[in-house]
């Protein structure tokens, strides 16, 4: 197999996910459908978590990125936590198999009643984000009489070097608190009698692919853990977020996890903490693609367009970020064209591809959105009132649906008319 990404490549001049042809899966449950390749997303996983062997961790896998329950059933195999950001997350996690253990709950919008079934369903910790919720967290604890553990999320304003909707450590950012208030924040939750501070959280962006911010905000905060013994509050976790990067193009270099691992662990073993990570994209990015089908080749004098089947409802990042993907023709052959690719929903900015080279296709033919795997299905919505796509996994030479496409009735459900 010529590979493009691990278990996805061509023979023959044909695309498969492992060993099933992505053709086959097209013709069996139709399109646009989101196909994950189990093998991929054990490469992965492992990938990243052997690289933090020497010390005790949790690896925490970011649910956002790629929430469907048979992979979250995958990872918990493998040994996974889970980083939630919403009680939904927390649910899906835990129906999964994920032990409550190992779930941390972040996200700077935390509700009362999501705080209170995370705590009736004992997670490991809360990441907490501001004075303001650390405090509505105690009133919640008391009123459940529990203790709520938490680590404090500090910026250590250290500029990731990526896209500015995906930097979350600069003082600018919404989220966390800035790591010179940290120390004040932390005396507080240790008189708070239904908090226990345990860990301490810094998570500096995403898809970041030069590992030395991670170096200098891991030692920033590192200093942090230290003064904060000195008073008497015992750090046990060391939460070192996600964020480190894919490449999207098959001949990108990216650093490894053990580069990245390399920059945390010497701090970890000083200070004698269990390490969490927080990897989502890393492990969910290249083990899925999206397949969709050429609609219509229009031209004109200045343009050629290939419309197909899957809009920027099924897959928000190229009209978000305009987020690069590397598009494939399941069915390659020697001559290529230059074209936008776009899709049908009712929007300009409904557009995968702009000016891509790509092997020349035709109408009905195959396309493969590659490194779909993470921000693709658990981004994708009913705008235009589109059915969102069946999610697809495959195991060595079989595969099966492990979501159904919506149906017209899904697209209702819930709603009702009103009565006069």
């Amino acid at each position: 197999m010529e590979l493009l990404f691990p278990f996805i490549g061509y023979r023959n001049d044909e695309l498969y996910v492992e060993e099933c042809a992505v053709k086959d899966i097209g013709n069996s449950v139709g399109t646009p459908v989101y196909i994950y390749s189990k093998a991929a997303f054990e490469y992965w996983f492992k990938e990243f978590d052997g690289a933090f062997d020497e010390v005790e961790r949790i690896t925490a896998f970011a649910v956002k990125s790629c929430s469907n329950l048979a992979i979250l059933r995958l990872l918990s195999e493998l040994g996974a936590g889970a980083d939630t950001v919403s009680a939904g997350e927390i649910f899906r996690t835990i129906t999964a198999g994920i032990p409550s253990e190992k779930i941390v709950f972040a996200g700077v919008g935390k509700r009362e009643d999501e705080m209170e079934y995370a705590l009736s369903c004992g997670i490991l910790m809360f990441n907490v984000e501001s004075e303001d919720e650390l405090d509505v967290l105690n009133s919640v604890a008391e009123k459940l009489g529990k203790v709520a553990r938490i680590a404090l999320r500090v910026n250590p304003d250290v500029d990731p070097k990526t896209h500015p909707y995906i930097s979350t450590g600069l003082k600018t950012s919404k989220f966390g608190v800035d790591i010179e208030r940290a120390y004040d924040i932390y005396l507080k939750a240790k008189n708070l009698k239904f908090v226990e501070p345990v860990g301490v959280h810094f998570h500096i962006g995403s898809q970041i692919t030069d590992v030395s911010p991670f170096d200098e905000a891991a030692g920033k905060v590192a200093d942090l853990v230290k003064v904060l013994r000195d008073k008497g509050i015992e750090i046990e976790y060391f939460d070192a977020g996600g964020g480190l990067g894919i490449n999207y193009k098959p001949d990108e270099e990216v650093p490894s996890a053990k580069s990245l691992a390399e920059k945390i662990v010497p701090y970890v073993k000083e200070l004698g903490c269990k390490l969490i990570t927080e990897p989502g994209r890393r492990i969910s990015g290249n083990s899925g693609i999206l397949l969709t089908k050429l609609l219509y080749v229009k031209r004109n004098d200045r343009k050629t367009f290939y419309i197909v089947d899957a809009g920027m409802n099924d897959c928000m990042r190229p009209s978000l970020y305009n987020a690069y993907h590397h598009i494939v023709p399941v069915v390659r052959g020697d001559s290529k064209e230059i074209v936008d690719i776009v899709g049908p929903v009712c929007e300009t900015g409904d557009v995968f591809a702009f000016d891509r080279k790509i092997g020349k296709c035709k109408k009905g033919d195959y396309l493969a959105i590659l490194s779909a795997g993470a921000y693709g299905f658990t981004m994708a919505s009913n705008y235009n009132s589109r059915l969102r796509p069946a999610e697809v996994l495959v195991f060595e030479d079989r595969f099966s649906i492990i979501r159904d496409r919506d149906s017209f009735g899904d697209l209702i459900k819930g709603e009702k008319f009103f009565n006069r």
